[in-house]
């Protein structure tokens, strides 16, 4: 990637900023497969600007969805990020802490709670009964047609998905992109049938309570990031609603598919060496990655080259 690349005009950009903001980002894995090169590139942008910024990291082990997710994946987070000599400054530091301190297992009822304060007064919150193919046959764009929004059914934890109403015209703007929320995404999910949170919601809640000013993600997550914002003006979330966003290029393979887990992706640990990580995510930011051969030289070579 070349030094006039828009990714590393993005970086740029991002480092101005947060120079007059106080650096908070996170790292956060969802234990549902194992962390594939894409996932730990992200994860090293992630630290590689926090620490040449002087910022706090936290890790988030996202494992609301408990269908998919299994205590090996969890194991697994936390030795790919030794592998990587990744450290953080909060969140869990074990396996063991992390289950018996920061699993959606002892802390769901929260955000439940958090859904009704602070966002059951705003007007914008609704109970939808509708079924994905009810919603496509009453969509051609396959956005949510609003069926529900007028009928005024009563919230409810179980049975029922809770929705937030984004209303025509609704436009956020991210850095040079500017997201027509309401033509992406629609009225979307807050709370799931199942009596989940959806991620959107869950996420929103806990880079508030984070402080997060920084996110780092993949460019394919600009919606997403466009809806969190939204959420974020809604709710009592000042820094986070300012918080800098960078969404860098994906990493693709051979097929030129995105790598994912549903895709089956390697495992990162299984794929080469650390140093050969460090490399690629030199490359990916325009920078010599010859003579990388650990985590503090990549650091080095990105301060010296950005900050």
């Amino acid at each position: 990637m070349d030094n006039g690349s828009p990714f590393r005009q993005q970086l740029q950009n991002c480092i101005l900023r947060c120079r007059d903001i106080p650096v908070v980002s996170r790292l956060a894995p969802t234990p549902s497969g194992h962390l594939h090169i894409g996932n730990v590139v992200n994860f090293l942008l992630t630290w590689l600007l926090v620490r040449a910024m002087g910022g706090h990291l936290h890790l988030r082990i996202d494992d609301m969805d408990t269908a998919r997710c299994r205590p090996d994946f969890v194991e697994s987070i936390f030795a790919t990020l030794a592998w990587l000599e990744l450290d953080w400054d909060a969140g869990p530091f074990s396996v063991s802490d992390f289950t018996a301190n920061y699993s959606f297992s002892v802390q769901g009822d929260y955000y439940w709670e958090e859904l009704r304060r602070s966002l059951a007064e705003t007007g914008k919150l609704y109970a939808c009964t509708c079924s994905r193919r009810q919603i496509a046959q009453a969509s051609i764009s396959g956005l949510y047609p609003g069926t529900c929004r007028t009928a005024h059914l009563s919230l409810q934890k179980n049975g029922r998905a809770t929705r937030v109403h984004v209303p025509s015209s609704t436009r956020i703007t991210i850095g040079a992109d500017n997201i027509a929320l309401d033509r992406t995404l629609g009225d979307f999910i807050l709370w799931r049938r199942d009596g989940l949170p959806a991620y959107q919601f869950a996420s929103v809640i806990d880079d508030r309570d984070m402080q997060t000013s920084l996110v780092i993600r993949g460019a394919d997550l600009l919606t997403s990031s466009a809806a969190q914002l939204y959420l974020a003006g809604l709710i009592d979330a000042p820094v986070f609603a300012q918080a800098v966003f960078v969404h860098h290029p994906l990493l693709l393979d051979r097929h030129q598919v995105k790598l994912s887990k549903s895709s089956k992706a390697v495992p990162a640990i299984l794929s080469g060496s650390s140093r050969q990580i460090y490399q690629l995510t030199a490359r990916l930011l325009g920078l010599p990655a010859e003579d990388i051969v650990s985590i503090d030289d990549l650091l080095g070579v990105f301060s010296a080259a950005y900050c």
